[in-house]
């Protein structure tokens, strides 16, 4: 027999492998080339504000673990993820929020509306920190430890997230 024969069947079984595979990864789940390096340099003002909300220096404390969330008033998948950054802080954890491109209304309106759980807040209106730190949509969030981004999180925190992938990175930091 002619293996010519069986080619479009072995093409067809390799193109199902393949598309079987891809079917069962997490499409939010991008790695950071920026894992284990120091955070991006910055400074940003406050959300309405022309004072500095924060600074890279901020997120440098020694040995404690620190989030940092991307997010924005406009983005759905922020309003899903809104009531786990408030158990974080419940449970003591500092998160900063960086507001992405936002109306400074409209971010206010949403931590007024749904509860501020950021230790601080500032506000990215050009998007040039989001970009630096590699933030491909949002939400996003960063564990850091000593200034050294140590995990980063796709998309929303969402009950499975929270217990099963960022409490225990947290714990695994001494946090």
């Amino acid at each position: 027999m002619k293996l010519s024969k069986f080619m479009p069947l072995i093409i067809f079984f390799i193109l199902s492998v393949a598309l079987a595979v891809g079917l069962t990864l997490n499409p939010s789940n991008i790695p950071s080339a920026l894992i284990d390096q120091k955070i991006p340099e910055f400074s940003l003002p406050a959300i309405g504000s022309a004072e500095v909300g924060f600074t890279s220096d901020d997120l440098k404390g020694e040995n404690e673990v620190i989030l940092v969330n991307f997010f924005a008033s406009w983005c759905v998948p922020c309003h899903v993820e809104h009531p786990y950054l408030m158990m974080l802080k419940e449970r003591g954890y500092k998160i900063y929020g960086v507001d992405y491109k936002d109306k400074a209304r409209d971010a206010l309106g949403f931590l007024d509306k749904l509860g501020n759980p950021y230790f601080k807040t500032a506000a990215d209106q050009v998007g040039r920190v989001s970009i630096d730190w590699g933030v491909g949509g949002f939400p996003e969030t960063f564990i850091i430890q000593n200034g050294i981004i140590k995990y980063k999180h796709a998309g929303p925190i969402q009950v499975q997230d929270f217990e099963s992938i960022i409490l225990p990175v947290i714990e695994s930091l001494g946090g």
